[in-house]
């Protein structure tokens, strides 16, 4: 497995992964994932051309309950073996490891069902760690569900230390309510 920067070359794997069901989407609803599938199935070069953002001023992201808030910079890699297996992104605000309430880690990850449990995501975390090192960050947060003890040993595996328990006020549904924080040292 390898983190590639999302393509053209790569981008038909990523749309059969979600048409398969995959999504790392704000909004999981069926109907929004369908929705931003068909977008990136009529436009791919739009899409790639917009996915990693580095200098994203003026541009937002909404939020699950309809709330926009400025977007960050942000690297995003997908996991590679031959086909699609995952996307990783790192995301931060320049000149302080600080994150705004509404962004809950400096990284996120996602594995496609049929490829977990391989190591993909531990290792893309290890290699991404990388990108936060050049950007002088001192130590990235990720956080994770209470429950996804999967995540969490994805993160113990690179050095990650539990911080704390909190509330996710932006959370759209009781299931994510809960968020543990756990950071990693650079």
């Amino acid at each position: 497995m390898e983190l590639v920067r999302p393509s053209l070359e790569h981008v038909a794997g990523y749309i059969d992964a979600r048409e398969r069901g995959f999504s790392f989407d704000m909004n999981p609803a069926p109907a929004a994932i369908a929705a931003i599938t068909a977008e990136i199935k009529a436009d791919p070069a739009k899409y790639i051309a917009t996915v990693e953002d580095l200098n994203p001023v003026g541009r937002t992201v909404t939020l699950p309950d309809g709330t926009e808030v400025p977007r960050l910079p942000q690297y995003t890699r997908w996991m590679w073996d031959g086909e699609f297996a995952g996307v990783i992104t790192f995301r931060w605000q320049r000149g302080t490891t600080d994150l705004p309430p509404t962004c809950h880690g400096h990284i996120g990850y996602a594995v496609v069902a049929w490829k977990r449990r391989l190591g993909y995501a531990t290792q893309a975390l290890h290699d991404m760690l990388e990108l936060p090192r050049q950007e002088g960050l001192a130590f990235v947060d990720i956080t994770t569900t209470p429950d996804n003890v999967g995540s969490q040993q994805v993160m113990l595996s690179n050095g990650a230390e539990y911080v704390d328990q909190y509330e996710n006020t932006y959370a759209d549904d009781a299931d994510h309510r809960l968020l543990n924080r756990y950071r990693i040292m650079l």
